[in-house]
C-alpha cells in the first residue's frame, strides 16, 4: 500500500534534536504540509522549529512543549496539532531514552508513551472515530530484535514496541481504524543517547557499563540523516504491521519475524 506524504500533516514526539529532528526535516523535504514537534526541551524545540521554518518557508512547523510521560500533555499536543493545521495524517512516536539506571522513567517513555501515542492516534484520526485514518510509526531499535547484556531493561522496552505494533498492525485494527502501524528499528546512531550510554547502565553489577559501551561499539554506526531517509521509505512503502531496520548507513530493509511454531529447538 503506497502512502503519499505530499500535503500531509505530521506529529513527531522527541523531535527537537537527534533522529527526530531529521524525521521532521525529511517529511518537509518530501512535501509534508506541516509538522508538530512535541518535546520536553523548550529551548531546542523552539530553535528547531524556527530553523525549519526558515529553511522551508512559511510557518510549517510548530513546537508544543510536551512531557510524553504525562498523558494529558501528549493529548494536548494532538489537540494543538488538529486545531492549528485542521488535520493529522502521520504520527511518529519517537521520544525514547536509554537509561536502565532509571528504568521506571525509561519504561514510561519507551513503552507508556508509545501506547498513549498509538491510542491517541486511533482516537483522533481513526475512521472508527470519524477520522480518515493515516500512518503511525513507533520507534523500536535493533535491540528490539536481539539481546544485549549491557541494557536488559532497554532491550525489553524495544521488544515491547515490536510486539505492540505487530498486533496493532493486524487486519482487525486496520479495518476498524484505517491506520497503518509500522515499526522502525534504528541501529546504533550517533546521538547523545548512544554517546552517553555508559552512564546509564544498572548500578552495582560489575563492569556492566563497559559491557554496554563495548556492545554498542561493536555494532555498525550511522548518522541520524540516514535513519530519517529510511523513515520516508517506511512511511511510503511499508505494509501495515511491518518491521524495518535502518543500520550502518545502509538502505532500510524489512525483517520477517518467524511464527513461533517454526522456532522449536531441535
Amino acid at each position: 500500500m503506497v502512502f503519499d506524504i505530499k500535503g500531509k500533516i505530521a506529529l513527531v514526539t522527541g523531535a527537537s534534536s537527534g533522529i527526530g529532528f531529521h524525521y521532521v526535516k525529511e517529511l518537509l523535504s518530501n512535501g509534508a504540509k506541516a509538522v508538530t514537534i512535541a518535546d520536553i526541551d523548550v529551548t531546542k524545540g523552539e530553535e528547531s522549529a524556527k530553523k525549519l521554518n526558515n529553511e522551508f518557508g512559511g510557518n510549517k512547523v510548530i513546537f508544543v512543549r510536551t512531557d510524553v510521560t504525562k498523558a494529558d500533555e501528549l493529548e494536548a499536543a494532538f489537540k494543538t496539532t488538529l486545531n492549528t493545521w485542521k488535520g493529522l495524517d502521520i504520527v511518529i512516536n519517537n521520544a525514547g531514552i536509554m537509561n536502565d539506571a532509571n528504568w521506571e522513567l525509561q519504561i514510561a517513555i519507551n513503552c507508556n508513551h508509545v501506547v498513549n501515542g498509538s491510542l491517541l492516534a486511533i482516537k483522533y484520526i481513526g475512521k472508527n472515530n470519524g477520522g480518515k485514518g493515516g500512518v503511525v510509526v513507533n520507534i523500536a531499535s535493533i535491540l528490539g530484535l536481539q539481546e544485549l547484556a549491557g541494557c536488559p531493561i532497554y532491550v525489553g522496552t524495544k521488544h515491547f514496541v515490536v510486539g505492540l505494533d505487530r498486533s496493532f498492525g493486524t487486519p482487525f485494527f486496520y479495518n476498524l481504524t484505517g491506520i497503518q502501524f509500522l515499526t522502525m528499528c534504528p541501529g546504533v546512531t550517533h546521538t547523545p543517547l548512544i554517546s552517553e550510554a555508559g552512564h546509564f547502565a544498572l548500578p552495582g553489577l560489575g563492569n556492566l557499563a563497559k559491557e554496554l559501551v563495548d556492545g554498542l561499539a561493536s555494532m555498525p554506526g550511522q548518522k541520524p540523516e540516514s535513519v530519517a531517509k529510511g523513515m520516508i521509505t517506511l512511511i511510503t512503502q511499508g505494509e501495515n504491521g511491518s518491521v524495518w531496520v535502518a543500520e550502518g548507513g545502509e538502505p532500510i530493509y524489512e525483517v520477517t519475524i518467524p511464527q513461533r511454531q517454526t522456532l522449536r529447538k531441535k
